[in-house]
């Protein structure tokens, strides 16, 4: 059994927001699906972190989630991401999946996984993106957030990963808070997405404070799950 990982799957069965305009995402689905079947196996985990869907309620966005369901995997752990605007609440959006037999598809918010020897901890995070006043409440709001989910682990032995949608750095700026948090906690690797195209050359990877960095985002690996476990 393995987990793998991947972000910004951006699907878009009920919502009409092709992805192929932007370079790079020609057929992205085939692709994501293609590469998926080939590497994760029926009794696998994996995580995805953040903008699932382009769907603007639920409704729509259950055939994309029911597309996920009928992937291999025996667990699809789903975090939210800035365009996920189709996310409720995680008891609205448990029983829509119980009602449609999703039963493979869970949310990582506020709480944790233990996999595999592996804690599965997370939060869609923030950055200062746009620059905006509100910014840094709303990382402070996120970093209660990531506390949350890390202090949801059990008490099992075994190495706690951090997954974010934003990156905890970019460009020329880090968040100290979440970094203090993956200090505190013991976390020695993270995973994150949302950046695209150009931006990839901006993106922070590798060792930073102690904690090594893995940018996931879809079209960085060619929509191909990203190896968690060792």
């Amino acid at each position: 059994m393995a987990i793998y990982a991947i972000a910004d799957l951006h699907l878009s069965a009920a919502a009409e927001k092709p992805m192929d305009i932007f370079q790079g995402w020609d057929n992205h689905q085939e692709r994501l699906v293609r590469n998926w079947e080939e590497k994760v196996k029926p009794e696998d985990t994996i995580v995805l972190a953040g903008d699932i869907s382009w769907g603007m309620s639920l409704k729509e966005a259950l055939p994309d989630l029911r597309l996920i369901h009928n992937l291999p995997g025996k667990r699809k752990v789903i975090l939210k991401g800035n365009h996920d605007y189709w996310w409720t609440s995680v008891g609205k959006m448990t029983a829509a999946l119980e009602e449609n037999g999703l039963c493979s598809l869970c949310f990582l918010h506020n709480n944790s996984y233990y996999v595999e020897g592996v804690h599965l901890c997370g939060s869609r995070g923030w950055i200062f993106e746009n620059g905006q006043p509100h910014d840094e409440k709303l990382v402070r709001r996120e970093a209660m957030r990531i506390e949350a989910s890390l202090k949801a682990r059990g008490a099992e032995d075994g190495e706690t990963v951090l997954f974010l949608h934003y990156p905890p750095a970019f460009a020329g700026q880090m968040l100290e808070a979440y970094f203090r948090l993956m200090r505190d906690y013991g976390v020695r690797r993270c995973f994150y997405g949302h950046i695209h195209g150009p931006g990839h050359r901006f993106a922070v990877r590798g060792e930073r404070e102690g904690v090594m960095l893995k940018m996931i985002s879809a079209d960085y690996l060619n929509f191909d799950p990203i190896h968690v476990t060792y």
